[in-house]
């Protein structure tokens, strides 16, 4: 049999839930935002972080807005310690921030941390021990009533000391690790117990985290286990129940998402969710859901740049192009169909309404981010990428036949190179193509006589292959009689299908852009010209076009 083998594992415990009230909730508010990036986070590294890192780390957490951070496990390992020591003894923790430390049900440990803790003026001390099956009887080998007692003598072992110690206010939180693994009527009494000890009241409350230590099933089991926990513990209104979750199963924002909407009030995260195994949840990717639904956050996420730096430095960890809302690719479209749509949605898009454009589903200039990531070009895109990076980079309005024609010979060039095309290139193809600046027939000059308001009378000095030909024509407007002129000049059949022109912003070399597409003897074909005046641009787009007939001509031949 293969070793890839399903039959050895059984799914989570379910809760009959039939009454379940967290799908009917919305999210109108930020939660209790905690950081543990210094503890969960660091532990979780290969190479734990260096005094510089964490002193680096702090700085940003402090600087993005967490209120609460946890600091790291100070009677476990001497390199938290001495953090713990240096926050408080240099000044570092501002006011309105909380640090937080973890510490296991042992005397000795709950004594150490304490000490770590001498001078603070605020803190919240977590305590936590292991409660699911698995845990209490194959690792502990302790039963039900052994692990309350374990989690009891904890907390009364923290108020004691906490006695001691009046000069600080003091803050208690108690996790029962592998919650999700626990029994649910289990992790209620033993939360009420730990509860009974430091007698919480609502205006001190205490704060109960429920941790998927493990991510173990659906993020919808997790929200009912969540609301059976917040539904049926004592005290509810002097408890904040907060989440920790883990991404094993790859819903760990998910998770800690319904479990706002099943009571949760605090969300214990790290930043761009480094963690044990596939990592903790995503802060802020939780903190972007919520904004992009028209929620403040609470957090400063306006230089993304600046998180990645940060993270990936004090973690040597790299952020994936993809990664949600701040990944670098994100706001990047190759594909044609959605250049088209953003291209389409950000003509309409006015300043101060509601946002509304396709495929980006927040203004990426919120996180510094601009247009010239939205749509980039390879052989996936189309017209539509095209177009927009012609107006954004060269304020060319292309017209939709010029776009297509124009896309394809992009992509060509994609395709040729194995890769993506940039505006300078495709800018390049747009000349090369279409304006013709070199051809053998070009323009030295022209007069425009307008004759009683209705008839021009157009005379162009005409460079053919080095030798100056004049070529004369009478039309309404200056297109009309060149088309005019020209036809009688070389015999051939020449068609105006479609015109258009613009100028273009000042400070450019040229001022105006014409475009024009013509049936010339039964073949379509489009030219483009730039120039100081939009009469010049006009009469050298015609030319241009003249020009490409006569090269499929000659190809022909």
């Amino acid at each position: 049999m293969s070793s890839f083998n399903h039959h050895k594992y059984r799914p989570a415990t379910t809760i009959a839930m039939p009454n379940r009230r967290w799908p009917n909730q919305t999210i109108t508010q930020a939660p209790i935002w905690a950081s543990v990036d210094l503890r969960d986070g660091n532990q979780a590294l290969l190479e734990p972080m260096s005094v510089a890192q964490k002193r680096k780390m702090w700085a940003l957490l402090v600087k993005v807005g967490f209120k609460q951070i946890e600091i790291g496990f100070p009677a476990a390992s001497q390199p938290d310690y001495d953090f713990v020591r240096w926050l408080i003894e240099n000044d570092q923790i501002p006011d309105d921030v909380t640090i937080q430390v973890l510490v296991q049900a042992r005397e000795p440990l709950i004594k150490r941390t304490f000490e770590s803790l001498k001078g603070v003026k605020r803190a919240i001390v977590h305590l936590y021990n292991s409660t699911s099956k698995v845990q209490r009887e194959h690792v502990f080998g302790l039963d039900r009533e052994g692990t309350t007692a374990l989690a009891v003598k904890g907390a009364e072992w923290i108020a004691a000391e906490a006695r001691t110690h009046p000069e600080s206010d003091w803050y208690y939180e108690y996790s029962p690790e592998s919650f999700t693994n626990t029994e649910m009527d289990y992790a209620v009494e033993i939360c009420d117990a730990v509860i009974d000890v430091w007698q919480p009241t609502t205006e001190r409350k205490v704060i109960i985290n429920l941790p998927a230590t493990v991510e173990v099933a659906t993020p919808n089991v997790f929200a009912d286990q969540v609301e059976y926990f917040s539904t049926h513990i004592k005290q509810r209104e002097a408890i904040t129940i907060s989440v920790h979750t883990h991404n094993d199963r790859g819903g760990a924002v998910a998770a800690a998402e319904m479990a706002l909407l099943a009571g949760a009030d605090r969300v214990e995260g790290t930043l761009l969710g480094n963690g044990e195994r596939t990592g903790n949840m995503d802060i802020v990717t939780l903190a972007m859901n919520l904004y992009s639904q028209g929620i403040d956050p609470q957090l400063d996420l306006t230089n993304p740049d600046e998180i990645i730096q940060v993270v990936t430095e004090c973690t040597d960890i790299p952020i994936h192009p993809r990664h949600p809302w701040i990944g670098e690719l994100v706001y990047t479209a190759f594909s044609g169909s959605h250049q088209d749509a953003i291209r389409k949605c950000l003509h309409r898009q006015k300043a101060g309404e509601p946002w509304e454009v396709a495929y980006l589903p927040i203004d990426p200039e919120d996180l510094g981010r601009n247009y010239q990531e939205v749509i980039r070009v390879n052989s996936q895109s189309g017209k539509g990428g095209v177009a927009f990076v012609m107006e954004r980079d060269y304020g060319l309005q292309l017209p939709r036949w010029l776009q297509v024609e124009l896309a394809q010979l992009v992509q060509l060039k994609s395709e040729q190179v194995s890769g993506e095309i940039d505006g300078a290139t495709i800018y390049q193809i747009f000349v090369d193509h279409f304006v013709h600046q070199n051809d053998p027939v070009g323009l030295r000059g022209y007069t425009l006589e307008n004759r009683d308001g209705d008839i021009d009378t157009i005379e162009l000095r005409i460079d053919d292959h080095g030798v100056e030909k004049r070529v004369t024509g009478e039309g309404e407007g200056a297109l009309t009689a060149l088309i005019n002129g020209w036809q009688h000049h070389s015999g051939t059949q020449v068609n105006v299908i479609d015109y258009s022109e613009h100028a273009l912003s000042e400070g450019t070399e040229a001022m105006a852009a014409a475009y024009v597409l013509l049936n010339v003897d039964g073949r379509r074909v489009a030219g483009a010209a730039l120039d100081q005046d939009s009469v010049g641009a006009s009469l050298k787009a015609v030319l241009s076009a003249l020009n490409r007939v006569a090269e499929r001509v000659e190809r022909a031949a």
